[in-house]
């Protein structure tokens, strides 16, 4: 007969709370997970704090370097030289010596006006200045016999002066009825025709001279100090994608626009083959090149708040350090404070550290 009785179903479940705390003293563990006597809410430390493992970055050292900025602005092409071609007197046409689009000469008959009347007027003029240098070389060989008075034979002489004069006057009216080019180009489109009544006002046509384009364009007042004359420039088109221009400054505008806050500046660009057509835009590129500049990768910037940070190592940790940001260039910032030449600064794992940490360089950074 056995003498062991079955324990009530109550005393089986206390007896089972029971095994359970024992077995939860004996694993060092609280309930929560946590290793046992770690105060409540705390937390394991991150990487390289608190005794952790150092994080692994990346770093760069910084050191002066020649930067290279540059700034593009969107410039207008402007012939050399242009004028609208006009008569400077009222007359008729009956003569046009160009084509549309041709090369002209500095000193070639554009277009001849009626010239009939100024002609006649010049034969006129030339008969009398005949008729004053005969008179007064005559009378002048009779002033030694005393036939003809010192008063008379100056004013033979004034008559004379005034015939010569007459007679540039006419030449000269006579050549405003040539309508020449003033300097070599090439002719625009031909507005008139023959028999046309024209006048100061009339347009007949116009003349560029495109051998040298001037690229006019405007930069910001705070880029002034770095552009001078004689300084090189790079233009592009997008008529031709595949070929750069390159032009000489070669003026500043003396004022600043009150609205734009830019300076007009303006750059000869040589055109010998004729690409370039007056009225075209061309983005201009203009470069300087600044020695001594503190460059750091762009990655290594730490913004927060409007302002920029780095970290920079200093015995094996992470130091958190403001820096004041200059000009940038592609993948680069120039750095005017907050760190100097020969320190550290971390270009990779700047995410995973915070001012103290515990860092270990990676090799060859």
């Amino acid at each position: 007969m056995n003498n062991n009785k079955l324990l009530p179903p109550v005393a089986q479940v206390g007896c089972a709370l029971i095994a359970l705390l024992i077995m939860g003293c004996g694993s060092g563990q609280s309930p929560t997970g946590k290793p046992a006597g770690s105060p409540p809410g705390s937390r394991s430390s991150p990487p390289g704090m608190g005794g952790g493992m150092p994080v692994m970055v990346i770093t760069k050292r910084v050191a002066p370097q020649s930067f290279i900025d540059r700034f593009t602005a969107l410039g207008t092409a402007r012939a050399n030289e242009s004028i609208e071609v006009t008569a400077r007197t009222t007359s008729i046409v009956t003569r046009i010596n160009f084509r549309d689009g041709q090369q002209l000469r500095s000193g070639d008959v554009i277009v001849e006006l009626d010239a009939r009347q100024e002609s006649a007027n010049l034969s006129l003029a030339e008969a009398q200045l005949t008729q004053a240098e005969s008179q007064y070389q005559r009378s002048k060989a009779l002033q030694a016999t005393n036939v003809v008075s010192a008063a008379d034979l100056d004013q033979l002489e004034a008559n004379l002066l005034v015939a010569r004069a007459q007679v540039r006057g006419a030449k000269a009216r006579l050549d405003t009825l040539s309508v020449k080019a003033p300097f070599a180009g090439t002719v625009g489109l031909r507005k008139i025709s023959l028999g046309d009544l024209v006048g100061p006002d009339t347009i007949m046509t116009t003349l560029d001279d495109t051998s040298v384009i001037k690229l006019e364009f405007g930069i910001p007042e705070t880029f002034i100090g770095d552009v001078r004359t004689g300084m090189t420039i790079l233009a592009d088109s997008t008529v031709y994608p595949d070929q750069r221009f390159e032009g000489t400054v070669s003026s500043i505008d003396s004022r600043v626009d009150p609205v734009t806050r830019a300076v007009t500046v303006i750059a000869t660009v040589p055109n010998g083959d004729g690409l370039l057509k007056p009225g075209m835009f061309l983005t201009v590129a203009l470069e300087r090149q600044r020695a001594d500049v503190l460059l750091i990768p762009e990655e290594a910037l730490v913004p927060r708040e409007g302002r920029q940070y780095v970290f920079v190592v200093e015995d094996g940790k992470a130091m958190e350090r403001e820096v004041t940001i200059g000009r940038r260039a592609p993948g680069l910032a120039e750095i005017r404070g907050g760190i100097a030449a020969g320190e550290l600064v971390i270009t990779e794992g700047t995410q995973r550290v915070r001012s103290g940490s515990a860092v270990q360089m990676a090799p060859n950074s």
